[in-house]
């Protein structure tokens, strides 16, 4: 019941301004920012909350349920089988491990593991990567997507999970399609708004929402205090799967309830990396649990009392990460 409410109020965040806007209840230039704004909490709500439990098989004991709900992702513009690959697969199995974990990859202008090929912009990167955060959903939807459908395809991941490569395709293009047409198509066509004023309003919302996720997701994992193990000549790992996820992940914010609440539980990121089919409305619950048995065995358990103390933590990594390396 707990993630069903959930679900309502995400979904009511995003498609009630939505409502408003398409019906022509609200005009003039700030009630419609505004309610632009109000759809970046909704999307980036769904996203943490609702969509990512799904995706990972976390949000009912029911398949269908899981899969149903998970392909919300499509819903609000994305793709569904693209991310369970490249977060479920990659990002969960190899978490900061350089050339694997794609969360961590070069992403032009920032570099976020010791790791990866050194440039000189970098050395600015804890300035400008914050403003480069807010297009991350921009670029995942009009190009990181297509670009992934077909580097899995390319390098055998999505046969080996078994997918029906052109049923992928056609999911794909024709939600893309769909979004497309329900969030700039219909505004265009029964409001009297201009396509360039749409284009501002999706803009303001997509670059909310991606700052958002941004700030959630990279303290997790490229933070001050983390580490970035990388495999021997064999291609294996020093440690097992448990330990390493212990060495590479952080949590913060763990004592606010509302913040847990709206970040979808991400803030305990260690419960999520460790349980990842747990729902996350049991993480606290957990939290003491796991943190008592990794000091057990003399395992770290990486925690930032506050949200923005991780976020200062991420900036100095960022700061680091920016300068030359020795050798």
């Amino acid at each position: 019941m707990e993630m069903f409410l959930k679900t309502v109020v995400m979904y009511l965040l995003y498609f009630g301004p939505y409502a408003l806007i398409v019906t022509g209840l609200v005009s003039g230039a700030l009630p419609l920012i505004a309610l632009a704004v109000v759809m970046s909490l909704g999307l980036s709500g769904i996203g943490l909350s609702v969509m990512h439990d799904a995706n990972h098989g976390a949000y009912s004991r029911k398949n269908w349920v899981n899969t149903l709900v998970g392909y919300s992702l499509n819903l609000i513009g994305a793709n569904a089988f693209g991310w369970k690959i490249q977060h479920n697969v990659l990002h969960h199995t190899y978490t900061n491990v350089h050339e694997e974990d794609e969360d961590i990859e070069p992403r032009g202008a920032i570099r976020m593991s010791p790791h990866a090929k050194w440039k000189r912009i970098h050395r600015f990167q804890h300035v400008y990567a914050w403003f480069l955060y807010g297009l991350m959903t921009i670029v995942w939807m009009t190009f990181k997507d297509f670009v992934r459908l077909a580097k899995y395809q390319r390098n055998g991941l999505a046969e080996k999970y078994k997918a029906k490569i052109v049923q992928e395709w056609i999911i794909l293009i024709c939600t893309k399609v769909f979004y497309i047409g329900y969030i700039f198509v219909i505004p265009l066509i029964v409001t009297s708004l201009f396509w360039w004023q749409i284009l501002i309003g999706i803009f303001i919302m997509h670059y909310l929402t991606g700052f958002t996720l941004a700030i959630i997701f990279q303290p997790a994992h490229v933070i001050e205090g983390t580490e970035f193990p990388l495999p021997d000549d064999a291609r294996v790992l020093e440690n097992n799967w448990a330990i390493h996820q212990l060495m590479t992940t952080t949590n913060f914010g763990n004592r606010s309830k509302w913040f847990s609440w709206y970040v979808g539980g991400l803030n305990f990121q260690i419960e999520h990396h460790l349980f990842p089919n747990v729902c996350h409305v049991h993480y606290r619950k957990i939290a003491g649990i796991v943190e008592r048995t990794a000091k057990e065995f003399g395992l770290p358990y990486k925690s930032s009392n506050t949200f923005f103390g991780a976020l200062r933590g991420h900036a100095r990594l960022l700061r680091q990460l920016g300068l030359k390396p020795a050798h």
